[in-house]
């Protein structure tokens, strides 16, 4: 290390560690200082801030440190990196607080955390998510990959031969199998809305479910599975792993995880009583791709900067930084030194190509359907009826509005468990008892309702009236808000295909004006307004859940309902 640098790069992997809980911080105070009298001709200073997955820090600070000692310098400024090795859930959110976006099961970040310039979390996954929940000026083709690591489930060795490991290849359809069998394989999952491994061993079982016979059946089957044995932090899923061969302790224990390749072998590297197999099931699922992003807003000398700092990290040599840390190269090749498990393919059939092999689409509809069947509230669902819920849908094969709109509320329910309490209305106008709602299931647990709910959805039909919106949103408000509970996610989500249109009902200001009098913090009701077509008034939407919490989605395309459904239950807040 060059003379007055103070830069603590010894044990940034051990530190890193603990970056579940905190975020360790290494500063190269002081280098600036020998650099202008190593190097007369630099006559500024341009720092860059890159936060970097805790396993690939290292190799990147050290690279970062190279490149520093060799004289980095961008139009006559030194570059001074400052590396940050931290968990890509807690820059997530960070993000996210800055470009107004939201992330299912991502906890708010607090006002003093700072966004870094340059970010390598380990998935593109990040990436996508951020630009589906809000944050549009990001861009997820601006992160190319700069070291790799398959997804792999972990098993433990004696699972495993029972499984046919090493001989026998495991397929993902073969694994749904096993989960949702009489005997199911004890599997389980770090949360995916947190841990990128989790999500793409949810994708991977997911598409394997959903291709199979009664495929949403078993998709629910494998989410309600893998929730049992779930944790939110790595260790605490590594540690349900067993600690011994004997036969009550294997089956008492975890059975099977996804986890990244790194994992595994750093696990394994513990030397545990049981290691755990490393198993590849096809086809493979979307591996962790670290991708190098810049972040919108930094300046110029910062992303010449960060360009430069990207040329590094993807020299030729910068592979054998990777092979130590059991981490691959891009590609899905490895450097001198790294020793994979056994049975690891030597390199990907995609070449590498992680972001095309995500879909951001299905990305949000994994996140959102295992935030559902991993949660519980209460919720009255309220259906337009109006007439021009007749209305065909070109997109949807003919299928009118309504059909559309109850298909997607039957697919949410069953993702909903029988934890969860729902009710159902319908909305036109004159619907009865001079009332423009008419009650069909009152809020009640599905556990002794579910078949009530589901005859319901299939006798809902258009009527011939319009949409009495205003009032309706303020009888059910009022209803969820009479019998509210403490600790659900006390909730309305209502459909709807039109503007208020109802002339003997109440205005849109005597509306707001009654939800301000009556809302109460201590007892909030979050309104979920979901509005189909191109008749829906934005305004109108917004102008309710600005007073209520909640939020309005808007779609023309009504075959879209059924994922903005998903999405927006899933950003819904817990009440405390």
């Amino acid at each position: 290390m060059s003379p007055g640098r103070h830069r603590n790069r010894t044990n940034i992997r051990a530190a890193g560690v603990a970056a579940a809980v905190g975020v360790l911080f290494i500063t190269a105070g002081g280098y600036f200082g020998y650099r202008q009298l190593a190097s007369p001709g630099c006559s500024g200073q341009v720092e860059l801030a890159v936060a970097v997955a805790v396993e690939l820090a290292p190799a990147v600070d050290a690279a970062a440190t190279e490149w520093e000692n060799e004289g980095a310098a961008v139009d006559g400024s030194c570059v001074e990196v400052s590396v940050t090795a931290s968990e890509p859930v807690e820059i997530a959110a960070t993000v996210a607080a800055k470009h107004g976006a939201t992330l299912a099961g991502v906890d708010r970040a607090s006002g003093a955390a700072a966004s870094p310039d340059v970010w390598v979390p380990d998935s593109s996954a990040w990436l996508f998510r951020l630009k589906s929940g809000g944050a549009t000026a990001f861009d997820p083709g601006n992160g190319a990959s700069i070291a790799r690591s398959p997804v792999v489930v972990g098993v433990p060795e004696p699972i495993a031969s029972q499984l046919g490991w090493p001989a026998q290849e495991l397929t993902w359809s073969a694994l749904v199998g096993q989960v949702n069998s009489a005997e199911p394989l004890k599997a389980g999952t770090v949360n995916p809305t947190r841990d990128a491994a989790g999500l793409s061993g949810l994708l991977a079982l997911s598409a394997a479910a959903a291709a199979g016979e009664d495929g949403q059946a078993a998709t629910v089957g494998a989410l309600r599975s893998l929730s049992a044995s779930s944790a939110n932090l790595r260790q605490e899923l590594l540690a349900q792993f067993p600690t011994s061969t004997d036969s009550s302790t294997l089956a008492g224990s975890l059975g099977a995880a996804a986890l990244s390749e790194e994992d595994l072998l750093s696990y394994n590297a513990g030397k545990p009583a049981v290691p755990l197999a490393a198993l590849y099931p096809t086809p493979a699922a979307t591996p962790l791709d670290y991708p190098y992003a810049v972040l919108p807003g930094v300046g110029s000398a910062k992303a010449s900067a960060a360009q430069m700092l990207f040329d590094v990290l993807t020299a030729a040599s910068f592979k054998d930084r990777l092979a130590p840390l059991s981490l691959r190269a891009p590609d899905g090749t490895w450097g001198a030194g790294f020793s994979g498990p056994t049975g690891a393919p030597s390199a990907p059939a995609d070449g590498g190509n992680a972001i095309g092999a995500l879909d951001p689409l299905a990305v949000e509809r994994a996140v959102s359907s295992w935030s559902i069947a991993t949660q519980s509230g209460r919720m009255l669902c309220v259906i337009d009826v109006s007439g021009s819920m007749r209305e065909s849908v070109a997109s949807a094969n003919g299928a009118s509005r309504q059909q559309v709109t109850l298909d997607a509320a039957g697919r949410g329910l069953h993702l909903f468990d029988d934890s969860w309490q729902i009710g159902l209305w319908e909305f036109s106008t004159n619907l009865g008892g001079g009332r423009d709602y008419r009650r069909l299931v009152e809020i009640g647990p599905l556990s002794s309702q579910r078949g009530e709910l589901e005859a319901a959805l299939t006798q809902i039909q258009p009527t011939r009236g319009d949409t009495g919106l205003f009032d309706t949103v303020l009888a059910a408000y009022e209803a969820v808000q009479e019998d509210w509970e403490q600790g659900q996610v006390n909730s309305i989500v209502l459909f709807t295909d039109g503007k208020n249109d109802d002339d003997n009902g109440i205005s849109q200001q005597q509306l707001i004006a009654e939800l301000e009098q009556i809302k109460d913090p201590e007892r909030p009701v979050q309104v979920v307004l979901i509005g189909i077509g191109a008749d829906v008034s934005k305004e109108e939407l917004e102008s309710i859940t600005k007073v209520t919490g909640g939020g309005s989605f808007i779609t023309e395309d009504p075959t879209k309902i059924g994922d903005i459904f998903l999405k927006a239950i899933a950003l819904r807040e817990t009440d405390s």
